[in-house]
């Protein structure tokens, strides 16, 4: 399966092979992009105070893998600091391997076609035509979606703030939500909007959007009536749904008398719009127009769950996926029904799908207890909650923070890097692998193991 992608890949007719995987050149790209915006900014230009090594790399691998976590406030930067906070999120939101393959496909480069299935298979997308039309298509929906979010939020900070420092907030803000960054100028993020209807809808909007994925987004543009749509965009869609609406259930009900959180709102709007941004934001937005260190403990649990979910795959989003975990659920319902494979929605899912869903949430897991250990470690005056909480955070690229991390130790701020970086690259490295893995032609007779 997928066996040529095992071949090397040649940069030169004759010239030097390379043995990069598609993994490696993926987490290669997000290094290279963030030992650039580091060295930026570390300038002087780009900061009021100047920033420490450990500040500008953090900062820098924040941005690029769009997670939002911070060890500094962003008003802190300059308008140049700023800029190149804006110009990696936007880079590493689109994916590293989705803006080379777009530069290509405008520029009208003929491609090897080994390269044309490496560019392929990193958009989980089979056709390179089909792909260069998939492209051209999620460029121009973001750039369309970013400049729509930016008018709208104008509307509101432009009379507060002034023509050119609105139309600034605007556009940061507005790529920032799209990509899922969570990055804010304000060092409460969004808190003293929470009871802005247009800000919270065109915020939570563009977020939720650039979550879903672009393979559904295309779908979803080129659908037509009188046609279907793949088993991957109902589950999206129908699962997308869902979450948002038990997640935003349980913040009613579990934080409508805390008085730190919705218990402060005077108003029945005001409570609902904070409910939904808090419902929709931890699947890897990262704003937030509630205090999420004053949330209640069943609330941060919950919380860290949505979390770990994340978004849609091929997202500018992280975490497992929804996709994963929605199969992870058919898989026990099928157990308990005794049935021999998952279903959904008339179709049944292949042996493959439930493997590589069990393998990323398994690696997921792993990826955040090792995280958490090292933190325990690093930092053993904080809480065990806070430092899991961020843990889980750095993992799924949201950004959501209990307020620990400009607190953390060196080391501990450089295990969050590692996280961050390893979570926006790991579950597609994953999925690579089981996708390419050989079939062997000796099989062993099964054997039986108890389980539960």
């Amino acid at each position: 399966m997928h066996e040529r992608l095992r071949r090397p890949i040649r940069r030169l007719p004759h010239g030097p092979v390379l043995t990069f995987s598609l993994p490696e050149l993926l987490l290669l790209g997000f290094l290279l992009l963030s030992s650039v915006g580091t060295l930026l900014l570390l300038q002087p230009i780009a900061a009021h105070q100047p920033l420490a090594w450990h500040q500008a790399l953090f900062t820098a691998t924040s941005a690029v893998t769009v997670t939002g976590l911070g060890v500094i406030d962003t008003s802190s930067l300059t308008l140049f600091g700023q800029g190149v906070v804006l110009a990696l999120i936007q880079i590493g939101g689109l994916g590293f391997m989705t803006c080379a393959a777009m530069m290509m496909v405008l520029l009208g480069v003929r491609l090897p076609l080994h390269q044309k299935r490496l560019i392929s298979e990193s958009l989980d997308h089979t056709s390179f035509d089909a792909l260069a039309h998939m492209v051209r298509l999620v460029i121009a929906f973001a750039l369309i979606a970013e400049a729509c979010g930016t008018l709208l939020l104008a509307l509101t900070w432009v009379p507060d703030h002034g023509l050119a420092k609105g139309l600034w907030l605007s556009a940061f803000h507005a790529i920032s939500a799209f990509n899922n960054a969570g990055f804010s100028v304000w060092s409460d993020s969004l808190m003293q909007e929470v009871a802005d209807p247009l800000v919270n809808g065109v915020i939570s909007l563009l977020f939720i959007v650039g979550g879903l994925g672009f393979v559904v987004i295309a779908e979803l543009a080129n659908w037509r009536p009188g046609t279907g749509i793949s088993l991957h965009a109902r589950i999206m869609l129908h699962a997308t749904l869902w979450l948002i609406l038990v997640a935003m259930a349980s913040v009613l009900l579990l934080e409508w008398h805390n008085p730190a959180t919705l218990g402060r709102l005077e108003t029945l709007g005001a409570k609902l719009q904070a409910a939904w941004f808090q419902a929709v934001t931890p699947r890897t937005a990262g704003f937030n127009t509630l205090d999420t260190g004053a949330l209640s403990a069943p609330s941060t649990l919950l919380t860290m769950l949505w979390m770990f979910i994340g978004a849609g795959s091929g997202s500018t989003a992280s975490g497992i996926k929804v996709t994963t975990f929605v199969v992870l659920l058919l898989v026990a319902r099928a157990f308990l029904r005794g049935r021999v494979k998952p279903e959904a929605f008339g179709r049944s899912l292949s042996d493959g799908t439930v493997m590589e869903a069990v393998a990323v949430a398994l690696a997921g897991m792993l990826l955040i207890f090792g995280c958490l250990l090292a933190l325990t470690i690093t930092e053993p005056g904080q809480r065990f909650l806070d430092l899991a909480f961020e843990a889980v955070s750095a993992f799924g690229t949201v950004g959501l923070t209990r307020g620990v991390t400009p607190d953390l130790s060196i080391p501990g701020q450089l295990t969050l890097i590692v996280t961050m970086l390893l979570g926006r690259v790991g579950p597609i490295s994953l999925g690579y692998l089981i996708a390419k893995r050989k079939v062997k032609g000796l099989r062993y007779a099964e054997g039986r193991v108890h389980i539960g």
